[in-house]
């Protein structure tokens, strides 16, 4: 959503961009605003502090880390030594740090991961004392308001804070420009262009048109899935789930007039079944990567990087070109990046967003010194200090070019910034991006490019259908991601899966979900 992206499979990814159940209690520490630097815990005599990151150790980390710390402590008189935890992990092992009470000062989360679940168990620090204590100017002039308005938790709270670097980002396809030259010369703008390109690459190179790990945002978009065809026609729709790897509902489009909801499950909406019904097919035709269902991001980066396949998943983040082009250009000399959002109206379309952000900054309460996670991030809302942790040391890592993009000049890379330090105003671009993902990240950063949701800051409440909905959650996993990766039929697959939910308590999850919509909607007016 920005999501999602997906919307959606919305994967992704840099691996966020590829993606819990639990509970526990937790002490929750003293608030923010009666912490006091160097205070019980706190920064006097260098402490070092912990963070939790996805994705693999970057390139030269000791000797950028070590630089960081050196102008960290010399500011504020700490270090900081983050965790990096493989994406494939991230989820189930950040949930369970944060459950059992370990002392690290902040996480990546947000709903697509697992917010829900540590928010319920009181894992979080509340930050909005913190941020209106003018104690962090540089962290509150970074983040639009607007930004901290749109993730409030339904009490009014807000527990992360947006790592952001557009208003929205959309999920859409990267390809090989190279490839579109040569079976596409007309250009690709719309999807059935796209889907003619993929069978041509198919047929007439021998490798997959599309790869991509398993996502469900993929395939039913939220609003638009990279092979979710109906999204990039009318991309004006996003289902309602109580938690993204659980079930996805469709509400009634005059839900926002007439003040019902009346969401149902997706096999009841024809457009995400006739999705499901062409996911088979690519599947069956080689069109998709036949390992979907157990393949992680890494593998599926490094097959398209070496050139074994015509487009992967992408996101309006900025990272499509970094992420990929000098790899693929040692692989296949003379190759080239697009950005393809096959959207119907082009750049006048304007998808449905909630403006929730996908990456939120999370505290811990248990953390001995939880004020210091505030203080890094503040830290690392100053430009110099955000370019040094996310680029490395200029002139060893990195030079300018113009005001505003860099040139990578060692293989320092990959940080994860989303995870920590991305801010609107703070990010530079990559300089040799591609003039389409150039466009399409400009076009994402402005708010008035997309129609909010009508549904845009609504978070159900688990507390009613805990149960029920973490055994619709399993079946989910079970029975739902094979019709996702396009592994199974979908008539028996579906049957399968409705036997399942039916079973769980989805008449209950259902009513549940359809009763706080309804309490949403009344409140909105």
């Amino acid at each position: 959503m920005a999501q999602l992206i997906d919307a959606a499979g919305l994967s992704l990814p840099v691996s966020r961009r590829g993606f819990l159940a639990g509970t526990g209690g937790l002490l929750a520490a003293a608030t923010l605003a009666a912490c006091s630097p160097g205070g019980a815990g706190g920064n006097a005599g260098a402490a070092t502090y912990g963070h939790l990151l996805p994705g693999d150790v970057p390139a030269q980390w000791d000797r950028v880390r070590a630089a960081v710390n050196t102008k960290l402590k010399a500011d504020l008189g700490f270090e900081f030594k983050p965790s990096f935890i493989n994406w494939s992990n991230y989820a189930a092992q950040s949930l369970l740090k944060f459950t059992s009470g370990e002392d690290f000062q902040t996480a990546l989360s947000a709903r697509w991961l697992n917010i829900a679940q540590l928010i319920e168990s009181k894992a979080l620090e509340p930050l909005d004392d913190a941020l209106t204590s003018g104690k962090y100017p540089n962290l509150t002039a970074a983040v639009d308001q607007s930004a901290f308005d749109a993730n409030r938790w339904p009490d009014g709270s807000l527990y992360g804070i947006p790592a952001v670097n557009s208003a929205a980002r959309i999920h859409h396809i990267v390809a090989r420009g190279d490839l579109i030259d040569k079976h596409a010369p007309q250009g690709i703008t719309t999807f059935d262009q796209l889907e003619q390109f993929w069978y041509d690459v198919v047929q007439k190179e021998g490798i997959p048109g599309y790869v991509k790990n398993n996502s469900v945002f993929d395939v039913l978009g939220a609003p638009t899935g990279a092979l979710y065809a109906q999204g990039w026609e009318s991309p004006d729709f996003l289902p309602l789930y109580f938690s993204s790897d659980s079930l996805m509902f469709v509400p009634s489009r005059s839900a926002a007039t007439t003040g019902s909801t009346d969401a149902v499950p997706f096999w009841q909406y024809e457009p995400y079944v006739e999705s499901l019904h062409r996911i088979r097919k690519y599947y069956e035709d080689g069109i998709i990567n036949a390992d979907r269902l157990n393949a992680d991001s890494a593998t599926i980066t490094a097959q398209f990087d070496s050139g074994g396949a015509a487009t992967c998943w992408g996101i309006t983040d900025g990272l499509d070109t970094s992420g990929h082009l000098e790899k693929l250009e040692k692989a296949v000399p003379g190759a080239s990046l697009v950005s393809l959002l096959p959207f119907r109206d082009g750049l006048s379309a304007k998808p449905n967003q909630t403006f929730q952000a996908d990456n939120l900054v999370v505290v811990n309460a248990a953390a001995a010194d939880a004020e210091a996670a505030l203080q890094l991030l503040d830290w690392v809302s100053i430009q110099e200090n955000h370019d040094l942790l996310q680029y490395g040391e200029e002139g060893t890592d990195w030079k300018a070019v113009g005001d505003d993009a860099y040139e990578p000049v060692s293989d320092y890379a990959n940080f994860p910034g989303y995870a920590l330090s991305w801010r609107i105003p703070l990010e530079r671009k990559y300089s040799r991006m591609s003039e389409s993902e150039e466009t399409w990240f400009e076009w994402s950063k402005d708010y008035d490019n997309f129609t909010l949701d009508p549904f845009a800051s609504f978070i159900p409440d688990l507390t009613e259908i805990e149960k029920e909905h973490a055994q619709i959650t399993a079946a989910v996993a079970e029975f739902g991601n094979p019709l996702w990766a396009g592994a199974v039929d979908v008539d028996e697959g579906l049957d399968k899966l409705k036997k399942a939910v039916d079973t769980a308590g989805l008449p209950k999850v259902q009513e549940e979900l359809n009763k706080q919509a309804d309490a949403y909607l009344a409140a909105q007016k």
